[in-house]
């Protein structure tokens, strides 16, 4: 089988929107690949081994693809779809850059399995590490294994919005939270808030596809008893429930004692009253998908709604905020 492979070659700072728009538009998988610079930092503090060699893409940029069925897909028009919306970013104080779009037919062996060459286990907190399936690995005794297989429409749980919530998590939990988390994708925060010590986690996303594979690798850390997948708008399920909406009962009692949301700036700014109100005082959110553009909002909305900071984490150019709701 053929595919479409639409590339966007644009700033590492577009990375999450352009990523977004593709998923929008039915891609049936996206692949990033970052700058390889010499002069890129790599965080070696916790042993990680980086396998990918050095790439000719600038510092600072970045390419994106997305791929799409010949079958199925109208490449022209997908093409067309592109500049309005990336140009729309700048609004948005995202700068796109000088951005390219181009196309190519590629065979399905060509993408398909491809990137899982350079996937390998991965220790991103002090005590947690990231194993894709395929792999065969022996931990050390105070490791703890998140089992991973991200399929082609989520990340490996390297990119330092993920990594800083992990670690974050690492951080805050002490044993036995109920936890909520926003934005799940693969599932990667909810199994990990799991092996440090959560006592139940209810992790909620809008894609029907993420809500499959966050079940499929909760189950394969045999966490299915432990993590409840939802769909859910956002925090909406909650609301949904208070209004004896069917779906069966939630796993976790609300107020909850923690909230993680790794999601984009624009979002966490839209619904930061509802993480407040599902949130026991005390209770402490972790918000991260924060480009550096965006933390003064943030931390504006934060504060706005009630919250106060106790913590930012930064990792290259994107920051968490660590926020308690007071007791």
């Amino acid at each position: 089988m053929k595919w479409h492979e639409l590339t966007i070659n644009t700033t590492e700072e577009a990375i999450e929107m352009i990523s977004n728009f593709l998923h929008e538009m039915d891609a049936d998988g996206v692949s990033i690949e970052e700058s390889g610079t010499l002069n890129k930092p790599r965080d070696t503090s916790l042993g990680q081994w980086y396998e990918h060699p050095l790439n000719d893409i600038p510092e600072g940029r970045a390419v994106i693809k997305g791929y799409f069925s010949e079958l199925d897909a109208n490449v022209d028009a997908l093409v067309a779809q592109l500049p309005p919306r990336i140009d729309e970013l700048r609004e948005f104080g995202i700068d796109p850059g000088d951005y390219t779009i181009a196309t190519a037919l590629v065979d399905e062996e060509d993408w398909a399995n491809a990137w899982k060459q350079y996937f390998k286990p991965i220790r991103v907190t002090e005590r947690l590490t990231i194993k894709p399936t395929w792999e065969d690995y022996t931990p050390s005794p105070d490791e703890r294994i998140i089992e991973l297989d991200p399929g082609m429409a989520f990340g490996t749980g390297t990119h330092p919005t993920t990594a800083l919530c992990l670690r974050t998590l690492e951080s805050v939990i002490r044993g036995g939270e109920e936890v909520i988390d926003v934005g799940t994708g693969s599932g990667i925060l909810a199994i990990g808030a799991m092996l440090l010590g959560a006592k139940r986690v209810l992790a909620l996303d809008l894609d029907p596809i993420a809500v499959s594979s966050a079940t499929e690798n909760s189950r394969l850390n045999r966490l299915e008893n432990d993590v409840q997948v939802h769909l859910s708008d956002l925090l909406g399920v909650l609301k949904s429930q208070e209004e004896g909406g069917n779906g069966g009962p939630l796993n976790v009692t609300v107020p909850v004692d923690l909230v993680v949301a790794n999601i984009l700036a624009e979002i966490i700014l839209l619904f930061i009253d509802d993480v407040y109100a599902a949130l026991k005082p005390g209770g402490t959110y972790i918000a991260s998908g924060i480009f550096k553009n965006k933390e003064d909002a943030v931390a504006e909305g934060l504060e706005a709604a009630g919250f106060a900071i106790v913590d930012r984490l930064r990792d290259q150019d994107w920051i968490a905020f660590v926020a308690k709701k007071p007791e």
